[in-house]
C-alpha cells in the first residue's frame, strides 16, 4: 500500500472513531457500544458516552444515519448534564455519609463498657431455667436470633442458645461500643443483667427479659455478602436449602422439628422401658439381606462384598433366646431410586422383635405403642407448644385402631373407584382396570384409602407372594401371611410387622422361593434349630411417624441432614 493509501485510510479511521452511532429501531443503550454494528438506542445514551462526538441517528430501516437534530441534542446534553449534577451530588453525599459513618466508627472504637464489680456475681444459666431465675443478676452466652436498635441509646437482642429464646434489653452506652453498631444477626454473645418479669400487656419469650448491665460479644458474625440473610430466603430453591442445611437448621421451624424428633425418641425408649422390652445394638454392616437385594448398598469390606443393612431384624430376632423381647433405635439403608415425599436412603428405623405371642398380641402392642407416644408427647409442654405451632389441628388417636385385611383394601379400592393403569410393552398407559387379589397395593392409591378413611388403619393379612420370606402363614389361609402395615392418614405406611416363621422346613421354602442361599443365613436358621418359639416384630420409620404428626410435606423435613438419591452432602 502506498504512503498516500495509508494516510487517507487512518484519516477515515479516524473520522470514524470521532463519531457515535444512534438507531433508534434496533439500537441498545445497555449492551450497545455507540459502533455502527452495535448503536445506542438514544442520544441522550450517545452524549453521556461521548459529549465531543459527533452524534449519527437512524429513525427508520430506509434511511440511513443522519446527524442529529440540534433540539435533539440540545435537549440530551441538557438531560445529560443534569443526571451529572445529581450523580456528583449523589457521589458528595455518600462521601460525606460514609466520612460520617468512618468518624462514627472511629468515635465508637473509643467507648469501652466494663463490669461494675460492685453488683452481685452472676449466675451462668441457661436460657430454659430463666424463670426460676427471675430478680437475679445472671449471665447467658447464645447467638443473636434477632436484634433491632432505637435511636442510639436502646438495643433489643433475641438471644437463642438451643434451649430457649430470651429477649434482652441494652441501654446508653451498651448500645454504642463499635461491637453494638456493627453487630450481625447470629453472632455469639455473652449478656449479664437482671432477669425481670414483663409487666401486663407487654409480650417476650418466657414472659421475662434480661435488663443489660454488660455484655461483650464472642464471635463476629460477618455482615456483607456473608450475611446469614443473605445465604437464603423464603423464595430459596430446595437444592440450596440444602446445600445450607447446617444454617438452615437454626431456623425456629427446623429447629423445633428437631426436637420434636428427640422428644418422639425418647417417647419410644420409655414406652420400651415401661414394657421391659430392652435396647440391643445390631450391626450396619452386612452380608445378608432383609427386604430384597435390589435396595442393598454395597461396599467393599476388606475384599469382601458387605452390605449397609436395610434393617436389623433378623439380628433382633437372634436375641430373644437370650435377651427376651428386644428393640433397637439404628440407622436403615435403602438404595431405592425414589424420589417421593415419603423415601429417604438413610432413615431411623425403631424396630422390636417380642418371643411367645400370637398375631393379635402383636396388633395391640403397635396399637398400644402410637397412643402411648402420642399422650407422652401432647402432654409434654415443649411437645405440645411445638405441635400448636406446627400442626394446630393434629389429634391424637387415642383408641382402637381400625381392622382392614388386604382383602378388604382390594374392594374398598374397587368400590370407591381407585384404578390401576393398564401398561403395553413400552410402558406406554393404555388403559385401566380393578386391581386384583395378589397385587401389591401401590403408595398412591394406598394413600387415598388411608386419607379418605381418615384415621390409622392396621392393614392385615398380605398375601405370601408380595411379602418377605421370613412371613409366618395364617392358618386359616396359607395365600395370606400373618403381616400388618400401619397406615396414618396424609404420610400413609409408618410401620410394618408380621409374625415370623418358626418352621424350619418352612424357612427353607422361604429361602427357596425368594432365590436366596440359605448358607449366609446359617445363624438365622438356626433360631428355628435350638428352641423355636412363636415371635413376631415390627418396623417403624421414625422420619415417616414424624412426617404424619407435624404435618410435614416430606420426610426430609425432619432429619437433620437427610440423604437421598442424588445427595449425600453436606
Amino acid at each position: 500500500m502506498s504512503l498516500d493509501k495509508d494516510v487517507a485510510k487512518m484519516t477515515l479511521d479516524a473520522k470514524a472513531g470521532s463519531s457515535v452511532y444512534v438507531c433508534e429501531l434496533s439500537g441498545d443503550d445497555a449492551k450497545g457500544s455507540g459502533s455502527e454494528a452495535a448503536p445506542f438506542k438514544t442520544v441522550l445514551r450517545a452524549v453521556e458516552s461521548n459529549a465531543t462526538a459527533e452524534i449519527l441517528v437512524r429513525k427508520t430501516a430506509d434511511e440511513g444515519f443522519q446527524p442529529a437534530a440540534k433540539s435533539a441534542l440540545k435537549k440530551a446534553q441538557k438531560l445529560a448534564e443534569g443526571k451529572a449534577a445529581k450523580a456528583a451530588k449523589a457521589a458528595a453525599s455518600a462521601a460525606d455519609a460514609a466520612a460520617a459513618e468512618a468518624a462514627r466508627m472511629e468515635e465508637a472504637k473509643k467507648i469501652v463498657i466494663k463490669q461494675d464489680e460492685s453488683l452481685p456475681a452472676a449466675q451462668r444459666i441457661k436460657i430454659r431455667d430463666g424463670t426460676e431465675h427471675r430478680g437475679k443478676r445472671v449471665k447467658v452466652s447464645g447467638w443473636v436470633h434477632r436484634h433491632r436498635s432505637q435511636g442510639n441509646a436502646l438495643m433489643f437482642i433475641v438471644l437463642r442458645d438451643g434451649s430457649g429464646y430470651l429477649q434482652c434489653v441494652l441501654t446508653g452506652k451498651q448500645c454504642q461500643t463499635f461491637d453494638a453498631i456493627t453487630l450481625m444477626k447470629e453472632s455469639t454473645v455473652t449478656i449479664y443483667g437482671v432477669l425481670e418479669a414483663l409487666p401486663e400487656g407487654k409480650t417476650a419469650p418466657g414472659g421475662h427479659e434480661l435488663r443489660a448491665d454488660y455484655w461483650e460479644v464472642i464471635g463476629k458474625a460477618p455482615g456483607g455478602e456473608d450475611a446469614f440473610d443473605n445465604k437464603f430466603n423464603v423464595n430459596t430453591s430446595p437444592d440450596i436449602m440444602l446445600d445450607q442445611r447446617h444454617l438452615v437448621i437454626r431456623g425456629e421451624t427446623a429447629s423445633s422439628v428437631l426436637k420434636m424428633r428427640a422428644l418422639v425418641l425418647k417417647a419410644f425408649r420409655e414406652f420400651f422401658d415401661s414394657k421391659k422390652v430392652l435396647e440391643v445394638t445390631p450391626p450396619l454392616m452386612v452380608q445378608t439381606q432383609v427386604e430384597g437385594g435390589s435396595t442393598l448398598f454395597d461396599f467393599n469390606y476388606y475384599g469382601q462384598t458387605a452390605y449397609l443393612t436395610q434393617s436389623s431384624q433378623l439380628y433382633l430376632e437372634t436375641c430373644l433366646a437370650s435377651l427376651g423381647d428386644v428393640y433397637c433405635m439404628a440407622e436403615s439403608f435403602r438404595a431405592e431410586k425414589s424420589h417421593t415425599r415419603r423415601h429417604l436412603s438413610e432413615f431411623t428405623h425403631c424396630e422390636g422383635e417380642l418371643a411367645f405371642i400370637d398375631f393379635e398380641d402383636l396388633l395391640n402392642f403397635l396399637e398400644e405403642m402410637i397412643v402411648y407416644v402420642m399422650k407422652r408427647v401432647t402432654t409434654d409442654p415443649e411437645g405440645s407448644q411445638i405441635l400448636k405451632e406446627l400442626n394446630p389441628d393434629f389429634k391424637a388417636p387415642t383408641g382402637r385402631f381400625r381392622r382392614m385385611n388386604y382383602a378388604d383394601a382390594i374392594k374398598w379400592l374397587n368400590d370407591n373407584g381407585v384404578k390401576k393403569d393398564v401398561l403395553d410393552a413400552e410402558g406406554n398407559v393404555i388403559g385401566q382396570a380393578d386391581y386384583e387379589f395378589g397385587e401389591d397395593i401401590p403408595e398412591s392409591p394406598e394413600r387415598r384409602m388411608t386419607d379418605t378413611i381418615g384415621e390409622p388403619i392396621l392393614l392385615c393379612r398380605f398375601p405370601a407372594e408380595i411379602k418377605s420370606f421370613y412371613m409366618k402363614r395364617c392358618p386359616e389361609d396359607l395365600r395370606l401371611t400373618e403381616s400388618v402395615d400401619v397406615l396414618m392418614p396424609n404420610v400413609g405406611e409408618i410401620v410394618g410387622g408380621s409374625m415370623r416363621m418358626t418352621d424350619l422346613k418352612e424357612l427353607m421354602k422361604g429361602y427357596e422361593r425368594e432365590g436366596i442361599d440359605p448358607a449366609p443365613y446359617y445363624w438365622y436358621t438356626d433360631q428355628r434349630k435350638y428352641g423355636t418359639c412363636e415371635h413376631g416384630g415390627f418396623g417403624l420409620g421414625v422420619e415417616r411417624f414424624l412426617a404424619w404428626l407435624l404435618n410435614r410435606y416430606t420426610v426430609r423435613e425432619v432429619c437433620l441432614y437427610p440423604r437421598f438419591m442424588g445427595r449425600c452432602e453436606p
